[in-house]
């Protein structure tokens, strides 16, 4: 099984087509056929259901493993038997070596142009591509012989243990994009590259299997085929960067994206992802432009695609973790013998002098010098203390956080951590953007003239958090990036992602302010909720910095919550 989910012909799985090949796909009636077992289930559902192979084509002669094709290619296995055509694993007995075939009738409706699209495609002779060894029609048969790559894996089973690391997903899009400028080039589309159709080799290599063939196989065309495979590519780098699909239906054992939200980037699907990649996925996948951040052109060529990466810079790959050398063991010879000869037997060994400090004066003295020191340190502790009380008692309200009255209620109760699921800007009041700075994430409120509060000009400004489920919120702790006088921020239960507003119909949860980098806040009250809306009123002023001018703004760098037990 192993074998063939590396090397099976991805001929039959028609699940997270996209809207570009969508009409094409529907024209043809597909369904889903990974396996022989799943094939047989079809063929009989599609017989209760009044399915029958394409107009025109008559009923293909009964293949079985053991025949044999011009005497050479010994079918093995059946991997797809679909719409009037069948895939098979085979073996070459002239070479020995193993090869996959597509078999279907003469006569079949798109027999011709599946010889015309796999002679076409042996002639392109690229190695990133799953080689076309033999297009023949023979014994009114035609069938398309192909290289099987036992030692390759799907990139469906590489996603299937999670997203891609950013070095791999580089690597992926980099020469998946590449391989379909040429096959471009050079007249040839894919118009099924999915998941299944990319293997990645144990040399680290991706190749591209179906080019031209799946598609007429399928009946599949498009009148922008170039636009079509570079949103494919666009929703491959999707998948490897977020183990998502980027639409709203499931496809190829990927979960696709929330209803109603739309495309969203990949670095607002999940935490970490490479800011670059994020922009180049979204400038394949979205047709009328990219992210609104940059203005990028989107790309609608391979080409396009080719030179974009060519223009971000290198992601390189991880460092290698290495191990802690070994704890250093002394050596277990006696002191004072390294380097001297043995005695010979019967010969007197002289006595050492006694150590110094041996008489009663030497450990009295001893015992003195012992007082002083632990004197010295007592002492000197008690200054350092009695310093850092009273430079803490000067400080006073400088640095703290006023959190609600009810913390106090709250206070021996300890809470348990909650894990964000998801965070997005509210879309009521002041605006909130998601940007990465030194690596890591931030959350961003605009620069305000006048403050700290942000009234009259806006009520506040929102972040919503999807905590996943429901859960009683106890305490939050949020690290902002700037101090000073002063930021204040409140605590609601929001409905939705979006919550509709205003924020005086919400559930309070708590608020607080500090003048330092962080805020603590107690819940008022047990309230169940999934949605929390982080609300802030009051802003800090800020200096100038590289591209920000001087003025009233604050940036969430993380937010931690905690739960009650029990």
């Amino acid at each position: 099984m192993a074998e063939r989910s590396t090397a099976a012909v991805d001929v039959a799985d028609t699940s997270g087509d996209q809207p570009l090949t969508a009409k094409a796909e529907q024209a043809t009636a597909d369904g889903v056929a990974q396996t022989r077992e799943r094939d047989t289930a079809d063929d009989s559902a599609a017989k209760k259901k009044g399915r029958s192979t394409p107009p025109g084509a008559t009923t293909p002669p009964e293949l079985h493993s053991g025949h044999k094709l011009a005497r050479r290619y010994r079918l093995e296995e059946c991997v797809t038997r679909l719409d009037g055509f069948s895939s098979w694993r085979a073996v070459d007995e002239k070479l020995r070596r193993a090869v996959g075939v597509h078999v279907l009738p003469a006569d079949h409706p798109r027999a011709r142009s599946v010889l015309a699209a796999a002679r076409s495609a042996a002639l392109l002779g690229d190695p990133r591509f799953v080689q076309v060894l033999d297009a023949v029609e023979e014994n009114d048969l035609v069938y398309v012989v192909h290289e099987w790559l036992p030692d390759a894996t799907e990139l469906t089973t590489l996603l299937a243990s999670g997203p891609l690391e950013a070095h791999d997903a580089y690597q992926l899009v980099h020469q998946v994009a590449q391989a379909m400028a040429a096959a471009h080039r050079e007249g040839l589309s894919h118009l099924r590259l999915t998941p299944g159709a990319v293997l990645r080799t144990s040399s680290g290599q991706y190749r591209i299997r179906g080019l031209a063939v799946n598609a007429a196989l399928r009946g599949i065309s498009s009148e922008t085929p170039q636009r079509t495979d570079t949103e494919a590519v666009g929703a491959l780098l999707y998948a490897a960067l977020t183990q998502r699909w980027p639409y709203e239906n499931d496809a190829h054992g990927l979960s696709g994206l929330p209803k109603d939200v739309g495309l969203i980037p990949p670095d607002q699907v999940r935490a970490g992802v490479h800011r670059g990649l994020s922009e180049l996925c979204m400038r394949a996948l979205v047709n009328d432009g990219a992210t609104a951040s940059r203005q990028e052109p989107a790309c609608a060529t391979p080409d396009d695609l080719v030179k974009a990466i060519g223009e971000m810079p290198r992601v390189r790959p991880p460092e290698p973790a290495f191990a802690a050398p070994p704890e250093y063991q002394r050596p277990s010879f006696q002191q004072g013998s390294y380097g001297r000869t043995a005695q010979p037997p019967g010969v007197t060994q002289p006595v050492p002098p006694p150590p110094p400090l041996q008489s009663r004066t030497g450990k009295a003295l001893k015992w003195a010098v012992s007082a002083l020191l632990i004197a010295a340190l007592g002492l000197g502790s008690w200054q350092l203390a009695d310093a850092l009380m009273d430079r803490d008692g000067k400080s006073g309200d400088s640095g703290t956080t006023r959190t609600s009255e009810g913390g106090d209620k709250n206070k021996s109760r300890p809470g348990k951590p909650i894990q964000v699921a998801n965070a997005l800007a509210s879309g009521i009041g002041g605006a909130f953007k998601k940007s990465y700075e030194n690596g890591s994430s931030l959350w961003r409120t605009s620069t305000y003239q006048d403050g700290p509060r942000l009234a009259p000009y806006q009520p506040g400004a929102g972040i919503v958090y999807d905590l996943g489920s429901t859960k009683e919120i106890s305490d939050a702790e949020i690290e902002l990036l700037y101090s000073g006088d002063r930021t204040s921020i409140e605590l609601y239960a929001s409905d939705s992602m979006a919550p509709k507003g205003p924020v005086d119909s919400m559930k309070k949860l708590g608020k607080g302010s500090t003048t330092g980098s962080t805020v603590k806040l107690r819940a008022d009250a047990k309230v169940k909720t999934r949605y929390v809306l982080l609300w802030v009123t009051e802003v800090p002023r800020v200096a100038a910095e590289q591209y920000r001018e001087p003025g009233f703004r604050q940036a969430i760098k993380n937010v931690r919550f905690k739960g009650f037990k029990g």
